[in-house]
């Protein structure tokens, strides 16, 4: 085991977790900085970061910080932590291949006495059943005699720039006392919030993905309410706002949930669940609340426009906002594709305008080519789906100057004020 002020890092992956990671450690002690992708090495070198996570200054502080693509430039690492996603397929079900592969690419640089850290959201048990057999078939050596590890969940919050890495409170753990440890004491050098050291490494897994299970199951219920009170008349804000004066009424919203935590972590959950012969049953029935929402509020603009007597069939559909959250450019598993999907199977001409995208992301990842001019008096329906402050400086007027003489402006996100809109969730 390396002793803190012989600590030399490697951090594996560098998207939305672990550049904050790797910045923060760059400032206290020796730190590599390593990712697949020549692209983002070249950005970072250059003190550029296009996830907006890290401003230009923060990196510039990082002074022992490096970057590479050069897997053998890590050997004379001692410790690993392993950032990579860890997302799902098209049928929901864990995919692991970034994990197994981030896990292959460390073995083959692993010395005796090195610890290995996933950061990565996995189901309770993946580190020990999946990643170190990999780690100990790549590398040759024994764990637990000759390597070690550890597991502290990433607790990312992309665009927030209140809640950060160091911000956070960390939970940590190792696969011995004295692992775990060291690991709690290197994640104190740059957690100004603390850490939470959990008594064994599934502990600590089952920790994270049961934080968005939580939050996802929240939602799902405000969202199965909001259904409920339009088919009663009643607005569902107001609702929640009404209730909101008790002082122990969770303020959660209803709304689409995509990104790449909320709406993936539970199947991992689920997943596992199955292995072991139990069927769970409330977490995926929150799922399949969530990821219906999407077709429901076309559903219910479709509707709108009926009433109105504007035809779908060839009307001109705008879409404001693409990513998952609002003042973000993260586009992973960003559910206003739904909204998207289900009008082009009304033969709807949808425009999709997103000033936080990066064009050809969302060309790769979707298939969509946003435009870059919103043109006045244009559209039968509009869609405002996610609540970037750039649409809220428009305002209603601004919103609805987009719009036909006869058209409808739905707001997911209750960004503009009761009255000005045809309709929200």
């Amino acid at each position: 085991m390396p002793e803190l002020n012989n600590t030399k890092l490697a951090i594996i992956g560098l998207g939305y977790v672990g550049l904050p990671l790797a910045v923060e450690f760059g400032k206290k002690m020796s730190t590599t900085g390593f990712d697949i992708n020549e692209a983002r090495i070249e950005e970072l070198l250059s003190g550029q970061d296009s996830t907006l996570e890290v401003e230009p200054e923060l990196l510039a502080e990082a002074t022992q910080l490096s970057f590479t693509t050069d897997l053998k430039k890590l050997r004379d690492c001692n410790v690993y932590i392993v950032t990579v996603p860890t997302p799902i397929d098209k049928y929901n079900r864990p995919d692991l291949t970034p994990l197994e592969k981030a896990s292959h690419s460390v073995g083959q640089v692993l010395s005796k006495g090195d610890i290995v850290i996933y950061e990565s959201t996995v189901y309770p048990g993946a580190t020990e059943e999946v990643c170190i057999p990999i780690l100990e078939q790549t590398s040759g050596l024994r764990f637990n005699q000759d390597f070690f590890a550890g597991y502290s969940p990433e607790r990312i919050n992309p665009g927030d720039k209140e809640h950060r890495v160091t911000t956070i409170l960390k939970v940590t753990s190792g696969s011995t006392p004295d692992i775990a440890d060291f690991v709690d004491t290197l994640y104190r050098t740059i957690i100004t919030a603390g850490t939470h050291k959990a008594s064994s490494i599934k502990v600590a897994e089952a920790a994270k993905v049961i934080e968005n299970t939580q939050r996802d199951l929240n939602i799902a219920l405000i969202n199965e309410l909001s259904l409920i009170f339009t088919k009663l008349g009643i607005d569902t804000l107001e609702v929640l706002e009404a209730a909101g004066t008790k002082w122990n009424f969770l303020p959660f919203r209803p709304g689409l949930v995509g990104g790449h935590c909320i709406s993936v972590d539970p199947y991992y959950l689920t997943q596992k669940a199955q292995e072991i012969g139990y069927n769970p049953e409330i977490i995926l029935a929150g799922r399949r609340i969530n990821d219906s929402m999407g077709g429901y509020v076309t559903g219910r603009v479709v509707k709108m426009m009926t009433r109105k007597q504007i035809h779908v069939v060839e009307s001109n559909v705008l879409i404001l906002g693409l990513t998952f959250k609002e003042n973000c450019p993260d586009l992973r598993n960003t559910r206003v594709i739904d909204i998207i999907k289900e009008f082009e199977t009304y033969h709807a001409n949808v425009d999709v305008y997103d000033p936080w995208v990066d064009t050809k992301e969302a060309q790769h990842e979707y298939g969509i080519t946003p435009i870059t001019d919103l043109k006045q008096n244009h559209y039968d329906a509009i869609i405002l789906a996610v609540a970037h402050d750039e649409f809220r400086q428009m305002g209603a007027d601004g919103i609805h100057a987009l719009g036909k003489s006869e058209h409808i402006l739905f707001d997911v996100k209750y960004t503009l004020p009761k009255e000005s809109v045809d309709g929200r969730l």
